[in-house]
């Protein structure tokens, strides 16, 4: 399912040298990625160009995401990934990433879910290979083998400006009130509901 270009076979871990990169854990993150097949399936189902300059949308959605997590806020921080040039090389500019997001509608979305439905049971499996397995929760002394448990949870994102769809809080700030689904067995995020505040 995997495939993979090569970028991260000639990394390694030092203390001091030259050709250094910031947020080094980002490497980590977008190897993930292309190690479980995500990258590879996400680029599969979207639509595809030609011509000079042309960026996967799935390798865009690839990197917005990790840019996200090294704090991004907007489609214009997609600039945080210049500290991965040696690694990545440039990361694509705030308009690729605008027309990548434009061109997403409800088809390219359910085929997005797709992808990413087939990458984490492949990252499921690996996790049940391992010699401890898959992290079935131990609740009140009784280990609940085969049960996956999914957390409901609301949380409030407080919003600096009108944006669009913030609203006030119930705690009388001004933002967002998501409602986020995450996976209690391996911490990851599945779904989440936009909500104004």
């Amino acid at each position: 399912m995997s495939k993979s270009s090569g970028w991260d076979q000639r990394l390694q871990v030092a203390a001091g040298g030259k050709g250094l990169v910031g947020h080094a854990g980002a490497v980590l993150l977008r190897r993930c990625a292309d190690r479980t097949g995500l990258a590879w399936a996400l680029n599969a189902v979207l639509p595809r160009g030609a011509g000079p300059g042309w960026w996967d949308r799935g390798t865009v959605l690839i990197c917005l995401a990790t840019a996200i997590v090294l704090g991004a806020t907007s489609m214009s921080d997609i600039g945080l990934l210049a500290h991965q040039a040696l690694v990545f090389a440039e990361p694509p500019s705030e308009a690729t990433v605008r027309r990548a997001l434009a061109g997403l509608d409800e088809t390219a979305l359910r085929r997005i879910a797709k992808a990413r439905a087939k990458a984490r049971a492949r990252v499921w499996e690996l996790l049940e290979r391992r010699p401890q397995g898959f992290p079935w929760l131990l609740v009140a002394g009784k280990l609940l083998t085969g049960w996956v448990v999914i957390d409901l949870d609301a949380t409030l994102i407080t919003a600096h400006s009108d944006k669009q769809g913030a609203a006030a809080t119930f705690k009388k700030g001004f933002g967002f009130h998501p409602l986020g689904a995450w996976c209690a067995n391996t911490s990851e995020s599945l779904a989440m509901l936009l909500r104004p505040g």
